[in-house]
């Protein structure tokens, strides 16, 4: 593919996507370009295999001039890309075996509903607290930042707030609706994630939403911020409730463990846990856990019982909570997905057997 148009071919393989209902596009060195549909990987046959003047040409037709050359200096890089119509994709470059490739996140234009993402309708409740700790968690590419898009957006609609979002890179952009939205992008409109919120406290700030908890710094900023007076939103690459309490945990040094504990039981409003499974009609539809927190959990917080957390989803559905396994029996019940897929993103199959 040497001395051809990266952009042209870019912008082909963008429209491929987006056609398709896809999700990611994939350029690697020694590969065809591949796209992700209905969570399954699907090689471009009839586009030639990338060398590594392909990678590099599309990596310089995807980034400005200025990435570039950080890019190739850190051998990383995340970043945002804007095509026509609103079409957007979130990146990130690297190297691989000395060859660049290069991953896209088609973003989609419409912020959807809880409704239309097929959501619980509790999770509005969280949406219309004043202040506290709230966290969606999940593997990557499950539909974390699709579920705190939904949740700004009904803030946007429903409140007069003042709403800042730190993300690395921006992802959805929205449009002013009752809320001022301030959207801030990481090492281009601040340093890093903990700078930006701790500026966020002098910003007569509502609602922060932290595009992910990175660092033991920022979780302690955002978990004071929701102390104070704040709704803070965030994202944790953790697969269920109660391992992203001890995750949070276990960031901090030993001696300050039970101080995190005792704020955490106080801030924390609830977790939320999903995943994308494949639906037997075609595409994904989520499944979930939420952990609200009310005085038995705070108290398990508090007194190092997090291995007891489970327990309490499975019997606090009265109190609106939701296990995980029974979100999954419920789906396979409709129709909706396999029995094989049920068990394969189960997190514990032995209780799924009994719902079964």
């Amino acid at each position: 593919m040497a001395s051809i148009d990266y952009k042209g071919e870019l912008e082909e393989l963008i429209d491929i996507v987006v056609g398709e209902g896809g999700s990611d596009i994939h350029l690697s060195v020694g590969s065809h370009p591949m796209i992700r549909v209905s969570g399954s990987l699907i090689p471009l046959l009839k586009k030639p295999i990338l060398d590594a003047d392909d990678a590099l040409g599309f990596a310089k037709a995807l980034l400005t001039k200025e990435q570039a050359e950080a890019f190739l200096k850190a051998k990383e890089v995340d970043f945002s890309y804007a095509y026509k119509n609103g079409v957007r994709f979130r990146g990130n470059g690297f190297f691989q075996r000395g060859g660049i490739s290069i991953a896209l996140r088609h973003i989609q234009n419409a912020i959807r509903t809880f409704k239309e993402l097929n959501l619980p309708p509790i999770l509005e409740t969280f949406a219309a607290r004043p202040q506290g700790f709230f966290l969606c968690v999940g593997p990557v590419g499950q539909g974390k930042s699709t579920t705190l898009a939904a949740m700004i957006d009904l803030i946007n609609t429903t409140q007069a707030a003042h709403i800042v979002t730190i993300e690395d890179p921006i992802e959805y952009i929205y449009e002013p609706k009752r809320s001022l939205i301030d959207q801030r992008e990481v090492r281009v409109d601040t340093a890093d994630f903990h700078t930006a919120l701790h500026s966020a406290f002098r910003q007569d700030v509502d609602v922060i939403m932290v595009g992910e908890m990175r660092s033991a710094e920022t979780i302690s900023t955002a978990v004071t911020a929701a102390e104070t007076g704040h709704l803070v939103l965030s994202t944790l690459h953790t697969n269920t409730a109660a391992q992203t309490i001890d995750r949070i945990i276990d960031s901090f040094p030993g001696g300050q463990q039970d101080q995190i504990r005792v704020q955490l039981a106080g801030s924390l409003l609830g977790v939320f846990s999903q995943r994308l499974i494949p639906r037997i009609a075609g595409g994904l539809v989520p499944t979930y856990e939420l952990l609200i927190n009310n005085n038995a959990v705070a108290n398990l917080i508090r007194e190092r019982r997090t291995h007891e957390l489970n327990t309490v989803i499975e019997t606090g559905t009265e109190h609106g909570m939701i296990e995980m396994n029974r979100s999954i029996s419920e789906l396979v019940h409709r129709g909706e997905i396999s029995i094989e897929n049920a068990f394969a993103y189960s997190t514990n199959p032995k209780g799924l057997k009994r719902l079964l």
